[in-house]
């Protein structure tokens, strides 16, 4: 009997005591998630912010992407030189020089004043990112096509008023040439390349603005 009650006498130690430590297991675990929900925001709140910053990522991606192939297309522009060493790339007869300069224009027409205008408006980041895809594409294809042929569609007659102009414009932009030899350079290559190729208007400026630079000094 002695024995009973010590059994019971131990037992209205233990059960209280193991309730105690079961509810103090309880507010600690309660404490640290309140403690977790506080520091992290909801789950669909993350996925939009992750949602958010890989948008933002491929936009800027594409921004940069669009202005290496500008770039690209720049050293022709404002080179005359180089840009008869390869006259197809404007040459507006050849399909891949037209679409070339038409992808151009669509993704210059697309291109957002800044990243953050596409972040809300996941068509019109499509859109551009398909414009700036084409571009790059067009540019390739165009480049290729005029490196292989270089000047094969031209007789050598002509082939050698090119190389003409090429050399007199080369001194047009040349700043250690005169003013006056520089004016007459420019003026001889345009006679050479009358009725032959017409060169880009921002070529053209190019060179009569170093032309007139130099003049006005």
């Amino acid at each position: 009997m002695g024995l009973i009650f010590r059994l019971l006498e131990l037992l209205l130690v233990i059960v209280p005591l193991a309730g105690a430590i079961y509810a103090a297991v309880r507010g600690v675990s309660a404490i640290r998630r309140q403690n977790e929900s506080d520091e992290l925001p909801p789950a669909p709140q993350l996925a939009s912010r992750k949602s958010q910053a890989a948008q933002w990522r491929t936009v800027t991606r594409v921004i940069d992407e669009h202005s290496r192939t500008d770039a690209r297309w720049l050293e022709y522009e404002l080179d005359a030189a180089k840009l008869l060493d390869f006259p197809a790339m404007t040459d507006m007869r050849d399909p891949l020089t037209v679409a070339f300069h038409r992808a151009k224009l669509r993704a210059e027409l697309l291109r957002p004043g800044k990243a953050e205008d596409l972040l809300d408006d996941p068509e019109a980041a499509r859109q551009y990112l398909d414009a700036v895809e084409a571009y790059g594409t067009a540019f390739e294809a165009a480049e290729n096509e005029a490196r292989r042929r270089r000047r094969g569609d031209f007789s050598r007659e002509d082939q050698q008023r090119m190389t003409r102009a090429q050399s007199l414009l080369r001194v047009a932009a040349d700043s250690g040439a005169t003013p006056q030899e520089r004016e007459r350079a420019y003026d001889l290559a345009r006679g050479e390349l009358d009725g032959l190729l017409v060169l880009p208007d921002r070529t053209t400026a190019a060179l009569e603005r170093g032309i007139a630079g130099e003049l006005d000094d």
